[in-house]
């Protein structure tokens, strides 16, 4: 259940369910604003750490955070080309996470939101929180636009030339919009005879796809009630339910494969948010539980594929020696790796405090099989 929150307003003591996706705590002072606040004025309330209930104008309170958004960004900066660690980087966007959530944003009892010239939200909430338990609740602007958004690229859907349609994600499932390690999965050589594998936390659903279009029947695994049902969601709609089974399975699922594919979390850090959870992997427990059960789960002569960025090596994260350590001490050996560099708008990014790393981050398919 979502904590209670109170705070005094036009003479009431008013009380609400405090929600936030990213688990930060309720705030601790709280002030009603209406569209006569400034965008100065907000930024500094922000930073001395109060919370804003904002009960203005709609339209007004999106240009607000958009403006504070500019504001945060200027604050919180690295310089271009700033060789600072990414320890610094991440602390920095928490900070600046932290601040921008702390405009907030009434929802009624139906997720109706109550000000002027409101859209209507409540299609979007309820895919994101399910029905509504009638409760009147606070959230952060940020995180009611990032439900919206989500809710747009669901019924939108983002085109996949490989499974021959559109994934269309769910809020806090990762989104297929890095294509080359879809191609990877989608171009690299099938082990002989092979006509089952495994998609390991499948999210989405996309590399299941992938592999049932190229004539595999695929059992998908994950372990995230959204992504689960994301993933059932897109294989149905791509007309692959014979193809594809999806499973609640923590990695594995019971049996072997002649092929058993995984694309973990990239880098071994913290996430601040659910969705993250698909970029990071904290001390790298997903990859090396992928590896650590591979040989168990692999038919004679099978092949694990383990897709990876190596953007972790240039931040210093994880070396290359420890994934190849980790790989032998799994009784595992490399049969090949298939190598692609990434074509998505941050890796031509010179203004990206990481834009060093990223300019030399390779995406590989590493093809393994037990020793």
């Amino acid at each position: 259940m979502n904590p209670l929150i109170e705070w005094p307003e036009n003479g009431q003591t008013r009380r609400a369910r405090w929600r936030s996706e990213a688990g930060l705590a309720p705030p601790q002072l709280l002030e009603v604003v209406d569209d006569s606040l400034t965008a100065d004025a907000a930024f500094a309330a922000l930073r001395d750490g109060c919370a804003l209930l904002w009960r203005g104008d709609w339209m007004n309170g999106r240009r607000l955070i958009q403006e504070l958004t500019r504001r945060a960004d200027r604050h919180f900066a690295f310089k271009a080309g700033d060789e600072r660690s990414f320890a610094a980087h991440r602390q920095r966007q928490g900070q600046r996470a932290a601040l921008l959530a702390r405009l907030l944003v009434p929802l009624g009892p139906d997720y109706k939101l109550p000000l002027r010239r409101a859209q209507d939200v409540r299609p979007a909430c309820r895919e994101a929180w399910g029905k509504p338990d009638g409760s009147n609740s606070v959230l952060a602007l940020r995180e009611l636009l990032a439900v919206i958004s989500a809710h747009e690229w669901r019924k939108k859907g983002v085109p996949v030339a490989a499974v021959g349609g559109s994934i269309h994600p769910h809020y806090g499932v990762f989104s297929p919009v890095r294509g080359e390690y879809v191609d990877l999965v989608a171009q690299a050589p099938l082990p002989p005879g092979c006509d089952l594998a495994f998609d390991i936390g499948t999210g989405s659903g996309v590399l299941a796809a992938v592999l049932a279009r190229r004539g595999l029947n695929v059992v998908a695994t994950d372990m995230a009630p959204r992504a689960l049902a994301c993933a059932t969601e897109n294989i149905e709609r791509l007309g692959l339910a014979e193809k594809v089974s999806v499973v609640e399975a923590d990695l594995f699922p019971d049996g072997r494969a002649p092929l058993v594919v995984c694309n973990p979390p990239w880098l071994p850090a913290q996430p601040s948010s659910p969705v993250e959870y698909a970029v990071y992997d904290p001390d790298s427990h997903m990859l090396r539980g992928f590896l650590d059960g591979l040989a168990a789960h692999l038919a004679p002569g099978g092949e694990g594929w383990l897709i990876m960025s190596d953007l972790a090596e240039p931040l210093g994260l994880r070396s290359r020696d420890d994934l190849l350590h980790w790989i032998g001490r799994a009784g595992l050996r490399v049969l090949d790796r298939i190598d692609t560099r990434p074509t998505h708008g941050k890796a031509q990014d010179r203004s990206d405090p990481l834009h060093a790393a990223r300019a030399r981050e390779i995406t590989s398919l590493w093809r393994l099989a037990a020793q």
